[in-house]
């Protein structure tokens, strides 16, 4: 059992519940929020170890979020959701020092795959 900690930032709850689920099972300590202000108070209080960003949330829009992330803890793995066609804001994202970004609807799978590769928890299920 690692105690890895995942932050799930999206305004839909559905995605929320969704992959909250995936990375309990995966034995992560799963947070969640729907909002940027939120999500900055887990990560002030949990200093979680990986970030899963929606890029629209209203509000503190994703790479604002990021921004805040990175000052409070530049360590924090960020790993954006986007919707279809944001490439300037995926670009953006990636120079304020997000890991990759899954375009939704993303292949649960590869999420799982990439997210245990980033916390080390590599497990190979055939």
């Amino acid at each position: 059992m690692n105690n890895k900690k995942v932050l799930i930032v999206d305004d839909q709850n559905g995605i929320r519940i969704l992959l909250m689920e995936v990375f309990s099972s995966e034995g992560y300590t799963t947070y969640q929020a729907a909002n940027g202000k939120i999500a900055l108070e887990i990560v002030q209080k949990h200093s979680p170890d990986l970030v899963l960003l929606d890029m629209k949330i209203p509000g503190m829009d994703g790479l604002e979020i990021l921004k805040h992330i990175k000052e409070m803890n530049s360590e924090i793995k960020v790993i954006m959701m986007t919707a279809y066609g944001e490439l300037d804001m995926i670009k953006e994202a990636t120079e304020l020092g997000a890991l990759m970004h899954f375009t939704k609807p993303f292949d649960i799978d590869e999420m799982r795959i990439a997210v245990n590769m980033q916390l080390g928890g590599v497990k190979n299920e055939i």
